[in-house]
Formats: C-alpha cells, sequence, structure tokens
C-alpha cells in the first residue's frame, strides 16, 4: 500500500475497502453512529475514497451532528467527484431538507433522477415532499399576497 506525504494512505487495500463498505452498510440502515464511527476512522487514515463516503459522510455530520455546513460541503464534493452517481444526490437532497430548503432539495433530486431515473429513493423522496402547484395567477409572482390568498382558497376547495 504506498502512503503520500501527509501520512494518509490510499484506498486500495481490501482491508479499508470492507471497512468503507461496512460503514456505508451501516449508514444506508439508518444506524449512524456505528457508521459514523467507521467512516470518521477512514477519512482520518485514508485518501482517494469515493464520492459515496463524502455523501453519506456529509449527510451523517450534519443529520446526526448537526453540522449542516460541512455536511453540504461534503454532499457537493461528492457530486464533484461521482456526479454519475444518484446516490450522492440523494443525500444532498435530505442535507438541503434538515434546513427546510426545499428549493435546493428539490434541484437535487431532479438532478440525481436525471442521473437515474428509476432511483426509488429519489422518486420516494420527491413523493414524499410533493409538489407545488403553478401560482393561480401566473403572471404575477408566487410571492404575490395575491397569488398567496388566491392558492389558500384554491387549497380549501381542491381537498379530498
Amino acid at each position: 500500500m504506498s502512503t503520500s506525504t501527509e501520512g494518509t494512505q490510499r484506498l486500495d487495500d481490501s482491508v479499508a475497502q470492507s471497512e468503507l463498505e461496512t460503514g456505508l452498510h451501516l449508514c444506508r440502515m439508518e444506524e449512524w453512529d456505528r457508521g459514523l464511527e467507521i467512516l470518521a476512522a477512514l477519512a482520518d487514515t485514508h485518501e482517494g475514497l469515493p464520492g459515496v463516503f463524502y455523501s453519506y459522510l456529509g449527510y451523517g455530520m450534519a443529520f446526526k451532528e448537526n453540522r449542516i455546513h460541512e455536511g453540504r460541503r461534503l454532499c457537493r464534493h461528492a457530486i464533484k467527484v461521482e456526479f454519475y452517481r444518484a446516490e450522492n444526490y440523494f443525500n444532498l437532497a435530505r442535507t438541503e431538507l434538515l434546513v427546510h430548503n426545499r428549493r435546493a432539495a428539490f434541484r437535487a433530486v431532479e438532478k440525481g433522477l436525471a442521473v437515474d431515473s428509476e432511483n426509488q429513493r429519489l422518486l420516494d423522496l420527491r413523493r414524499n415532499m410533493g409538489q407545488r402547484r403553478p401560482p393561480v395567477l401566473s403572471f404575477l409572482s408566487r410571492s404575490n399576497p395575491v397569488n398567496h390568498f388566491l392558492g389558500f382558497v384554491r387549497h380549501l376547495f381542491t381537498q379530498p
């Protein structure tokens, strides 16, 4: 195994790869405490980690430790490293939802679905988030008080 000048090792041995897979599996199973412990240990000792590693580490830090800014940064880095992996967009969307940033979360879901249109976790998240209806009066902005009022009235009359 090669060693870099900073004292971290490349992720190229079977033990480290196994630890990575275990940590990711635990995070996917919502066992965040154990999963984050393994991922954090890998972050301290290895470089060349895949994007999905940063994605789960970022969401976990935001979710479990309330380190939202760092979590977002890691999730965005994951997308730069592996833009073709829908799971990275899923974790970014969940991180954005932690701070009620629905617009950014929705954009992340849509970008993830552009990568993998059949990703069930992204489809479920989009369905659970709901989708806004267009403004009642399209020539006025969504934030216009008239549209707010008319949208409220529309909502009252279209309830099941």
